[in-house]
């Protein structure tokens, strides 16, 4: 069954739903799950247990980024969607766009392999850690740059899951993504009003049917 998302959860696009999994569409602002406190209360996953009272967290984004991301209906669905994620054999494409203009390479897509912790003294933030970071691997293609703005769009693709992945590699290598209140110095340059961050592309096998599922959603921005 796909349609729209029912009344109750507000602010939610539906991408996809059967009896085994549900497909939403994150906006930007939005926590994926609660956070701490009485204000961090509304999120993602409370409004889609509002339509749906059966539904399970698998993965989240950041509360900044925006796009696609899977919950399951069932906990078996949620094991067999976390074990593929665990395996990697999840496919998770990103579009940015980053401050500064990244020349492509001979090769379309480029490795960012640099280890990343917990930054103790200012968490939740995340940096490089050449000693004791956990591994964390993310590929990059150039897509367009804007030599006028001084400005890049790129599609990120994170081999691994470490939380602000994307950003923190984006800033190691110069080339912070814009709107990121965290690790980019001006993040209201070139007018960035958000994160201009969001998960475009995501593909597993179904948890039940071990079917091909292929969603996209085209960047905001």
């Amino acid at each position: 069954m796909t349609g729209e998302i029912p009344p109750g959860a507000d602010g939610i696009e539906l991408v996809y739903v059967d009896e085994a999994i549900i497909v939403v569409d994150k906006p930007a602002g939005l926590l994926s799950v609660p956070g701490r406190g009485p204000d961090k209360q509304d999120c993602l996953s409370r409004r889609v247990a509002m339509a749906y009272n059966d539904a399970l967290v698998v993965h989240r984004l950041d509360m900044a980024t925006s796009g696609l991301l899977v919950m399951a209906r069932s906990p078996e669905s949620q094991r067999a969607l976390g074990l593929a994620f665990a395996s990697r054999t999840v496919r998770k494409r990103y579009i940015a766009v980053v401050d500064g203009c990244l020349q492509p390479t001979d090769e379309p897509w480029q490795t960012i392999n640099l280890p990343i912790q917990v930054d103790w003294p200012n968490r939740p933030m995340r940096i490089v850690a050449m000693q004791g970071g956990q591994q964390s691997v993310t590929r990059l293609r150039v897509l367009t740059a804007d030599h006028r703005r001084k400005t890049t769009r790129v599609e990120l693709e994170p081999l691994t899951g470490r939380t602000h992945q994307l950003r923190v590699h984006l800033q190691a290598i110069g080339h912070p993504i814009l709107g990121d209140a965290l690790y980019n110095h001006h993040p209201e340059a070139h007018g960035a009003t958000r994160l201009l961050l969001h998960s475009q592309d995501l593909s597993f096998a179904h948890p039940v049917t071990a079917a091909a599922m292929q969603f996209t959603s085209p960047a905001p921005f």
